[in-house]
């Protein structure tokens, strides 16, 4: 194979999850099922929040921000992989490699600040519930909405771009069922030290102040909780974050697991299996989280289909 960034020709192989020929429809049934899932459940909460005036609130203003991005991130990966699946062609051009990864990192970083603002929603909320209107106001949720997808688009365009700057052979094998950033660095024929640089620096300017900034709203608002004296009402206010503090839980968690399980055990191919818990099944679950835990998300939802589909 001749080295060098010959990116006319150049194409990447994605092995997948399995290369057995058995397990091929399997796979395609099984992902295929969850995308459609993924995809109508979580439009069917945008579609409910859009149509319901009662939803026109901050929570949910955020939450469909998060559905869409749901549908984006597993729209970013999946399809590609039931092609690939389907037509036993593990190839996905250079182009598409990249395109692949800076929509990975636009979806994943805009879960993360959506997930962070939804937090600090919930914290105005319990903690400061008389000045929640003025603080949670219409003007300041657009400029969180925007700052969130501004910063995103920032931090995506800039792993992407640097990956342009690397080296490949002609014909590279990724271990994987898309193109993971850090397998496709290792599959490189230059350094990649730049790289790893801005990574671990976005995340220490990034990724540790948003994860520390949910965690700080959520000891607040468990502090608050604890110090109500009314069962009723420390039901209610539980009631009201149980949702998204499972969603957090969800997200952060597989893809903690993710990395931890890359980090200690060499094999490539554990990581990938482990990647579709963040990639295909939490945009899966979180519409029933939100609408199996939430009074008014249920009605919303059962408002919306009997009006839509079962018509008077």
């Amino acid at each position: 194979m001749d080295a060098g960034n010959q990116t006319g020709a150049l194409e990447f192989l994605l092995l997948g999850l399995s290369e057995d020929p058995e397990l091929r429809p399997l796979l395609f049934g099984l992902f295929s099922s969850m995308y459609l899932v993924s995809v109508l459940g979580n439009l069917l909460i945008i579609l409910a929040v859009s149509s319901d005036s009662h939803l026109h609130t901050p929570m949910y203003f955020f939450l469909s921000h998060l559905s869409f991005c749901d549908i984006c991130f597993s729209s970013t990966i999946v399809p590609k992989m039931l092609v690939n699946i389907q037509t036993s062609n593990k190839a996905i051009t250079y182009a598409g490699c990249i395109t692949q990864i800076c929509f990975f990192w636009f979806f994943g970083y805009l879960d993360h600040f959506l997930l962070t603002v939804m937090a600090y929603d919930r914290f105005v909320a319990i903690c400061h519930p008389l000045h929640y209107t003025i603080m949670m106001n219409p003007q300041l949720c657009g400029l969180l909405a925007l700052g969130s997808w501004s910063l995103s688009v920032l931090v995506a365009l800039l792993y992407s771009l640097l990956v342009l700057r690397l080296s490949f052979c002609t014909h590279m094998e990724i271990p994987h069922f898309f193109c993971e950033w850090a397998e496709v660095l290792k599959a490189a024929s230059s350094d990649a030290l730049a790289n790893y640089v801005v990574f671990y620096a976005g995340t220490g300017l990034l990724g540790v102040p948003l994860l520390t900034g949910i965690l700080f709203s959520y000891s607040k608002i468990i502090s608050s909780i604890l110090k109500m004296s009314s069962a009723e009402g420390r039901y209610r206010a539980f009631s009201t974050c149980g949702s998204h503090l499972t969603v957090i839980s969800l997200f952060y968690g597989t893809g903690l697991g993710v990395y931890l399980s890359s980090a200690f055990s060499p094999s490539s191919s554990k990581g990938a299996v482990a990647s579709v818990m963040y990639t295909v099944v939490t945009p899966m679950l979180n519409p029933f989280i939100y609408s199996l835990r939430n009074r008014d998300m249920k009605g919303a939802l059962r408002k919306f289909v009997s009006r839509s589909f079962f018509p008077l």
